[in-house]
């Protein structure tokens, strides 16, 4: 089916689900700019917050006086170290490593120092110039290569003593490790007549969400309510709890509407520095970043990478063997780091059938900004390198590109990286179907190529919950804890609700982002909304319909199994005149028994697998219901100048089942054009001094409408047995995964010339293409040659 807006798409027409035409219930007040975000709440007696953010990227603080600065008008509470418990706090629980003031040592430029409340925006300013800092300036910790060597500086010396996740071992700067294992592969390696190695590097990125980290808070009593940006909730209450030493119980966490996240507002960041100004002050106290403050103060950046691959190959091009190195460039804390690096090994092995495999993945400290997960983290990094690199391995054995992928991509039955088993052709599926749509049109211009690139994502089982209930007059209402982060994920809950009740999407109300209301949910994070939150939605309801159908059965004097709900009725099959409206049953119900019901159950089951070999074992071993997917990019390069422009992006996904096209439209959409930016524009500046050089929109370049291509998403359904709701899968990260890859395979057929580093820059390209330089340090010059081979 092709849809208006001339994207091809292959759905289900007929299905009620993603046929019936339906409007997000936020829409209006976003297009209309009546949406209130936590920037734009008011409160009597708010009183505004600024931080001291360290400014350089490694000191030893030696001294810090607040005098003059508590002394200034206006100024109502000024926050140190010294004024909050003593307590190291590992954001996503597998390093201990932060405290929520700077103590003693600065490891980052947005590392906060102080925190100061005043009764307007100019007088917290001041206040914050005011506060004196004497550092002793340590050298940087840049090269993640040298921090590595025996003997380097430590970002944290006391690294033996920090509490940290069982599964991992941290020590020197290495946060964390993990490999991923299977067979034999310096054997396999040994034996292999073709064998290619090679490096890529890719450059620190931001998430740039348009809404700044924004928290307020207000104490009531011995009770504190928090108004953030967050995209996780829970998280940000469970951890300001930790940190503030209270119980969970006296915190409520509430998101009102999200301006963009994009990964960059996950996990715990400024919630707590406001609570305790807000309780000092003894009012409320709104945070709002600025836009600087944006970019070098959230720990949540995408990963710097250097990526050393090797393939052992048949003389027919079937893959023999892999082994791997992956650096990932942490910051200067952990934070969710040690897991991705687990994911990016996953990532590394790909979707290919490899009997051997051997990829260790390291987490190393740095003093840059702290590094987590932005949109599908380590995975479009590590998609660009190793797609790349089977477009070389193709060329090495003298094959089409595409068919390369075909001899290699897993099928049905096939094995994964750990021994899981894989359902459905969606790597074939999608491969297929996205390079026969981007063949067709106009031939090949000067300078032009078609670029392709695979890959998969996981889906994400965790514990969630809803509740559903009726109302007197029939309309119904999800509470949920699931968090909207824009993509309509929990707006879409009532298309799942309204389906097992035979009602309409529009005649539910959504309560959600508080959790004083709703019952845990992971956040927005992992593209599991719909996956889990749909699941639990989908249990309620069907309790609902449980309920329904027995107060049916008695007003229709009709046997259960002979009912059925369809447009606000329930009837008795077969006798269109014997039925009744479920207003009038939800009006009985009010009467006595309510229509209401909870909604959970246990996440579906990860693959089996064996991962007895693997290190740093910290849930990501296995992709539980894994989104397969292939994009086609048509690029068109001016060698002169180095400028590549992308002409269309062909984007096929196997989604397991498609719930709300709209949404996975959106999704695929958005994905493409963030990943294109991430392709030859984002990347992070910095100077030899650790300081951000381009933390500005200014300087930070960011892809705009008038540079997106046409983007033909296509959607191939293979539903997981595992899945979520009806087999679905996760589809808000796969979309920005290969579109980079595919852009790049495009530039070396378009000109020639690789380029190894990433984003891939007008200048990269240009000197690919003049020189021969890949950006990697792995040009001809260099003593590493970029492509190694034996026979």
């Amino acid at each position: 089916m092709r849809d208006t807006d001339g994207r091809s798409t292959i759905a289900a027409p007929n299905d009620p689900v993603v046929a019936r035409p339906w409007v997000r219930a936020d829409g209006r007040a976003k297009a209309t700019g009546q949406a209130r975000y936590t920037g734009d709440l008011v409160f009597p007696g708010l009183a505004h917050a600024r931080l001291l953010l360290a400014g350089r990227a490694h000191a030893r603080i030696v001294r810090i006086d607040t005098t003059r600065s508590r002394a200034l008008p206006g100024v109502l509470a000024v926050l140190t170290a010294d004024d909050v418990p003593n307590r190291r706090y590992a954001s996503s629980d597998f390093v201990a490593d932060r405290t929520l003031f700077a103590r003693d040592i600065v490891r980052f430029e947005g590392e906060v120092v102080a925190a100061v409340a005043a009764l307007t925006p100019e007088a917290a300013a001041a206040a914050v110039e005011a506060i004196e800092v004497d550092y002793e300036d340590l050298p940087p910790i840049l090269d993640v290569e040298a921090a590595l060597e025996t003997g380097s500086a430590l970002v944290h010396e006391g690294i033996a003593e920090y509490r940290h996740d069982p599964n991992l071992d941290p020590a020197g700067n290495v946060a964390g490790r993990s490999t991923i294992v299977k067979g034999d592969a310096p054997a396999a390696m040994a034996a292999a007549p073709i064998v290619v190695r090679e490096r890529y590097v890719a450059d620190m990125a931001h998430p740039v969400p348009i809404e700044t980290h924004a928290v307020t808070a207000d104490w009531s009593g011995e009770r504190v309510t928090i108004y953030s940006s967050t995209q996780v909730p829970f998280a940000a209450r469970r951890l300001t709890a930790e940190v503030l030493e209270i119980p969970e119980h006296r915190v409520r966490v509430v998101v009102s509407h999200l301006g963009g996240g994009f990964g960059g507002k996950c996990d715990f960041h400024f919630e707590a520095h406001v609570a305790a100004l807000a309780r000092a002050a003894r009012r409320p106290v709104r945070l709002v970043l600025t836009r600087r403050e944006e970019f070098i103060a959230p720990d949540k950046v995408t990963h710097a990478m250097i990526v050393d691959v090797e393939t052992g190959l048949g003389d027919d091009g079937t893959i023999l063997a892999r082994k791997a190195r992956i650096i990932l460039d942490s910051g200067a804390y952990a934070s969710d780091t040690p897991i991705l690096g687990q994911i990016a090994a996953m990532m590394i092995a790909g979707p290919y059938r490899i009997p051997a495999i051997d990829i260790e993945a390291l987490s190393v400290y740095t003093n840059r900004t702290p590094s987590g997960s932005v949109r599908a983290p380590t995975g479009p990094q590590a998609c660009w390198a190793v797609e790349q690199h089977h477009d070389v391995l193709a060329a090495r054995v003298g094959l089409d590109p595409v068919e390369f992928r075909r001899r290699n991509l897993v099928d049905d039955g096939d094995e994964g990286p750990t021994r899981q088993r894989h359902e459905g052709r969606g790597a074939l599926d999608t491969l297929e179907q996205a390079v026969a749509r981007a063949r067709v049109g106009a031939p090949l211009g000067p300078n032009e190529a078609i670029g392709v690139a695979s890959g998969w994502w996981f889906s994400a089982p965790g514990p969630s919950g809803a509740f559903v209930r009726l109302e007197s007059d029939g309309s119904g209402r999800i509470v949920t804890g699931a968090q909207e982060n824009g993509t309509g994920a929990v707006m879409a809950l009532a298309i799942l609700a309204a389906e097992e009740l035979g009602m309409k999407p529009d005649d539910f109300a959504i309560t959600y982002q508080d959790t004083d209301t709703g019952p845990y949910d992971g956040g927005s994070s992992g593209s599991q909304t719909t996956f889990n939150n749909g699941r639990a939605v989908v249990e309620a309801a069907r309790e609902v319909r449980r309920q329904l159908l027995e107060l049916a059965a008695q007003a229709l004097e009709a046997a259960i199994d002979d009912l059925e709900l369809a447009d606000g009725h329930v009837g008795v099959r077969g006798s269109p005149d014997r039925q009744v409206t479920i207003a009038e049953l939800a009006a009985t119900a009010h009467g006595g028994a309510l229509l209401l019901a909870r909604g959970s159950g246990m996440p579906p089951d990860v693959p089996e697998h064996d991962a007895s070999a693997c290190v740093g074992r910290l849930g990501f071993e296995a992709f539980a219901a894994p989104t397969f997917f292939c994009h086609a990019a048509r690029v068109r390069v001016d060698p002169a100048t180095g400028i590549v422009r992308t002409l269309k992006v062909v984007a096929a996904t196997d989604v397991g089942r498609v719930l709300n096209k709209t949404g996975a439209l959106g999704q695929v959409t958005g994905g493409v054009v963030m990943s294109l930016g991430n392709a030859t524009l984002e990347g992070t500046v910095y100077g030899e001094d650790g300081r951000q050089r381009n933390a500005s929109l200014l300087d930070y370049k960011l892809l705009t409408s008038a540079d997106s291509p046409e983007i033909e998403a296509i959607f191939v359904e293979h539903p997981a047995s595992n899945g979520g709701p009806r087999g679905s899968k996760g589809v808000g990260e796969p979309p920005i995964v290969p579109t980079a890859a595919a852009v790049a395979n495009a530039i070396a057929a378009a000109t020639g010339a690789r380029v190894r580093r990433l984003p891939m820059t007008p200048e990269r390209v240009w000197r690919a293409v003049t020189t021969g330089d890949d950006g990697a340090g792995t040009g001809p010059d260099s003593p590493q040659p970029a492509v190694a081979a034996q026979r």
